[in-house]
Parts: C-alpha cells; sequence; structure tokens
C-alpha cells in the first residue's frame, strides 16, 4: 500500500501523501473528491482493500484568523427548479452573485465554502430531475463561515451478522431507506440504511420469521420490498460522516460506523 501511494505521487503531481504514527494509515491530499475517487478506483481494480474516512478540507490559520478554501460554483438550470438549487447552496452557507438568463436556461453563480461542494452535487442532480449543469473552481481563502444548518439524517447499523432477512427489511421499510439487498451477507457495524429521523438505530436484519403450523394464505405474497439505494464511489465518499469509514474491496463498497457497540 505505501509504495503504491508513494508511486503515484511521482506521477499524479497534484497528490500527496502523508505517513502517519501508524503504518497502514496514510493522510492523502489531493484537488476534491472526484481526483481521490480516481486513484481510489484505481487501487481497488489493481486488487487492493482499504478503508478511506470522510473526506476534508484543508483549513488554515491566516493572520489569526480561522480560514478556509472558497469556491466559485456556477449552476444552470430550468428557471422552474432555479429556486431548488439556490436553496440547496444556501443551506450550505453560498451566497448569490450572479443571477441571469442564458439561453432557455438560468445562470446562477455563488461563492461557496469547499467543504459544502461535498455531497451538494447530487443533492442538486436530484433536486432538479438531473437537469442542473454544475461547475466550480477554487477562488481562494476566506474566514470560516460556521456549521452548515441542513438536516442530517441518522443511519440504520446492522447488530448481527448474517444474510439479511426479506421479513426483517419489510417490517423496518417505514423507517428509512435501505443500501442492501434480501440474502445479502452483512456484519456488526456495516450502515446498511439511512434512518428517517437524525438519531442511528441499531437493527437485527437477519431475523426470520417464525415458523407455526397455522399458516395464513397470502401474508408472504403481499410483502413489498423497494429496491435498494445504490451509490457510485464518489456517492459513498460524499455521505459517510465523520465517524464513519467506507470499506472498499475489488467486490463491494461498504459502509461502517469506525467504532460500534450493539
Amino acid at each position: 500500500m505505501r509504495d503504491r501511494l508513494f508511486k503515484e505521487m511521482e506521477k499524479n503531481l497534484a497528490l500527496r501523501v502523508d505517513t502517519t504514527d501508524s503504518e497502514d494509515k496514510f493522510n492523502v491530499f489531493g484537488r476534491g473528491v472526484l481526483h481521490l475517487s480516481v486513484l481510489i478506483e484505481t487501487m481497488r481494480r489493481e486488487g487492493y482493500e482499504l478503508q478511506v474516512g470522510r473526506p476534508q478540507v484543508i483549513i488554515k490559520d491566516i493572520d489569526g484568523v480561522k480560514s478556509e478554501p472558497y469556491e466559485t460554483l456556477s449552476i444552470d438550470v430550468p428557471e422552474d427548479v432555479a429556486s431548488k438549487a439556490i436553496n440547496l447552496v444556501s443551506l450550505r452557507k453560498g451566497d448569490l452573485l450572479v443571477m441571469e438568463h442564458k439561453g432557455d436556461l438560468q445562470h446562477l453563480e455563488f461563492t461557496i465554502p469547499s467543504r459544502g461542494l461535498i455531497g451538494l452535487r447530487n443533492k442538486i442532480l436530484t433536486a432538479t430531475a438531473g437537469t442542473a449543469i454544475i461547475n466550480h473552481r477554487f477562488s481562494e481563502y476566506g474566514p470560516f463561515k460556521g456549521e452548515f444548518s441542513e438536516d442530517i439524517k441518522g443511519a440504520i447499523v446492522s447488530s448481527a451478522a448474517g444474510k439479511a432477512t426479506a421479513y426483517a427489511i419489510d417490517r423496518l421499510q417505514d423507517r428509512g431507506r435501505f443500501f442492501i439487498d434480501i440474502n445479502e451477507e452483512i456484519y456488526i457495524g456495516q450502515v446498511v440504511g439511512e434512518n428517517s429521523k437524525d438519531s442511528d438505530m441499531g437493527v437485527n436484519l437477519i431475523k426470520g420469521k417464525q415458523l407455526t403450523n397455522m399458516r395464513k394464505s397470502g401474508t408472504d405474497d403481499a410483502m413489498k420490498i423497494a429496491p435498494k439505494t445504490d451509490f457510485s464511489l464518489e456517492e459513498c465518499m460524499e455521505y459517510i460522516k465523520v465517524d464513519e469509514y467506507l470499506e472498499v474491496t475489488p467486490e463491494s463498497l461498504r459502509m461502517r460506523k469506525i467504532s460500534f457497540r450493539p
């Protein structure tokens, strides 16, 4: 792992790798989530297995003032959904600079802290039904703007290891959305879904239905389970919280709590 990362620095000039107290733990610096995800995907295809923490921006102390990087964000969207994009950027401490017509689209320009861009692209594309065209570039360092005011959903965490059953998932569907399929192998501490509330919830998804001699017609056939939510590597990196890791292997992408007690 160490040799592979340092070899990457020879040709990837925008990449920086720092060692830590642990031999198998590294701090990797890059030009953004996409830049880092390309490296991780390449290593994944080469057969490496690794754990990735949530991407963080570099906070600096400039003349005694806590400062963070700012970027210029431009969004081109249809006029009827422009307000949704403006609202999402405003929740991330973005300030609207330009609002003008560009053909059939509304052209919006903002200045926004770089940490506000983590996970923002997917939310805007969802809110605008995939019609938004998003670009951003680094602008400058400025005073730290404080924490964001947007809603943060809790995680649904597995408290048992084994294969997930349709019976257990069906009973918990009203509590949130799931990231796993029926009969998928899960383990203790794995993030298997998103809670509709802001707190984490431990669940036992391997629990099956109690078998009896009595049988009620049509009960199992009426079970309708929503399809799982699929994430790409980049989406997973943006989704995980500070207390979570993304486990990357050639076969799968799984999110888990760094420390979890069932």
